[in-house]
Formats: C-alpha cells, structure tokens, sequence
C-alpha cells in the first residue's frame, strides 16, 4: 500500500474537485481524504494500491474535473499507513 500527498493549483476551489476527487478515488477504492485550503490549492491525501494511485494522479493531470482549471500539481509518495477506511471530503 502506497500513500500519495497532492497538491492542486490553479482554478480548483468551486468547481467541484472536491466532490469529483472523492467519486473517483472511491471508484478506484482509494481512502483518505480531500479539502480546500486557505491558499486557494486543494490538498489530497490517498492510499491504496499504486496502481490506481497513479490512474488517480493521471486522471487529474489529464484536466481533472470538468470545470476545473489545473495549473499545476505536486506530488508526494509515501508509505501507506492504513489510518483511513473510506474518503472523505473534509471541510
């Protein structure tokens, strides 16, 4: 299990990335969670195997949500540490 840190900048708070990020990591069986942060990036947390991590990381570096405007993307990998049973959007 693999554990991945992303950053998301650009046009992403209001647009549903939140929403979006949770129905896919939940598709791929990813747990952790996603929330908007002060500076106007998103910031997601997730794990699962490292295979659909990284079908996660290319969906969004493909454009993501559909009216989202991603101007760039940093990325953090870890080892996993099974803390999370589902994701969420956290607020």
């Amino acid at each position: 299990m693999k554990r991945v840190v992303i950053r998301i900048y650009g046009k992403v708070q209001g647009v549903f990335v939140r929403a979006n990020a949770q129905e896919k990591a939940s598709e791929l069986g990813l747990t952790g969670w996603v929330r908007n942060e002060e500076d106007g990036t998103v910031l997601i947390i997730a794990e699962g195997q490292e295979v659909r991590m990284k079908e996660f990381l290319n969906w969004f570096q493909d454009g993501g949500p559909e009216f989202a405007e991603i101007d760039k993307i940093d990325v953090e990998w870890k080892k996993g540490t099974g803390e999370f049973n589902s994701f969420k959007i956290m607020y």
